[in-house]
């Protein structure tokens, strides 16, 4: 039997967050068995974990992460909540991690009562998205080139995975957000894109998001790791962010499920960091 954690990324609360599944032991499981769990589990993402032995306080692991139509490349929340459950059972400490995308490490620490995961993305980089294929996304999201903010172009980021980069002028433009799901679905798929991450400046290091995500079967992601290390090489390679600097994202306030990601940046640095913590769903876990 498989054990199946269920963990609540980038929050305190298992209310709020990004739901994860976690298979801290996945040795012998097929890529058949490991999508059956995920869609048995139903989140966006559910990670499956092949540890090996710790050697000088770090520990080996190979990780896959699914959703519950098809396997991802890489996912920052379940990565997170991945890092909390093993640091729970096996103390805080040092993940290096090989995944599809690459090498991720991460970092479990106590910080006043809490663990915290730190994890490293795979190098970030950024590129303007072709116009046409940005009228396109606009008609899917229902919004028109005057929502943007032309202080923030629209990009393709990438950290592990590619995203679609919009930021809006109003707050109340991403919170009123009702796309077309099918028309996004399709774009997003040809494009090959992740997630769209929407966003909207607070102030220079302050932002709220919102990100559709069709490809795995899901309208809205309450808080993803991978899109927040892509939108950090973005706001860093595109010099809109002071450097070294730490930028926070609220996340998943409009569908009542609030997250905190935090992203730290560094000059000359290709890597980026994003730190949260996750709350247990079902500490008990569940068989499959």
């Amino acid at each position: 039997m498989t054990e199946v954690l269920r963990y609540a990324a980038f929050t305190t609360d298992q209310g709020g967050g990004n739901p994860a599944g976690v298979i801290l032991d996945a040795r012998g499981l097929s890529d058949a068995e490991m999508l059956a769990i995920a869609q048995d589990v139903g989140y966006s993402e559910t990670a499956f974990l092949v540890a090996g032995e710790p050697t000088n306080g770090e520990v080996a692991a190979d990780i896959r992460y699914f959703s519950p139509v098809a396997e991802v490349a890489f996912c920052g929340h379940a990565t997170v909540a991945t890092a909390v459950a093993w640091a729970e059972r096996h103390g805080p400490g040092f993940l290096r991690l090989s995944t599809p995308a690459g090498p991720v490490s991460v970092d479990t620490r106590l910080e006043n009562g809490h663990l915290v995961a730190t994890l490293t993305s795979p190098p970030a980089q950024t590129r303007p998205v072709d116009p046409d294929v940005l009228d396109e996304a606009l008609n899917a999201l229902r919004w028109s080139r005057d929502d943007l903010d032309p202080a923030y172009p629209a990009h393709v980021a990438f950290a592990g995975n590619d995203h679609l980069i919009v930021a809006v002028r109003d707050r109340a433009t991403l919170a009123a957000l009702d796309y077309d799901y099918a028309a996004l679905d399709a774009l997003m798929a040809q494009e090959r894109w992740t997630t769209a991450h929407l966003f909207w400046a607070e102030d220079a290091t302050t932002f709220h998001a919102r990100d559709p995500f069709p490809p795995g079967g899901v309208v809205e992601d309450p808080a993803t790791g991978a899109a927040a290390a892509a939108f950090g090489g973005y706001l860093r390679d595109l010099a809109l962010v002071p450097l070294p600097s730490r930028a926070t994202i609220h996340q998943g306030h409009d569908m009542g499920r609030p997250s905190e990601l935090l992203v730290d940046l560094d000059e000359d640095v290709e890597t980026v960091a994003v730190s949260g913590r996750a709350a247990p769903i079902d500490e008990s876990g569940a068989d499959t």
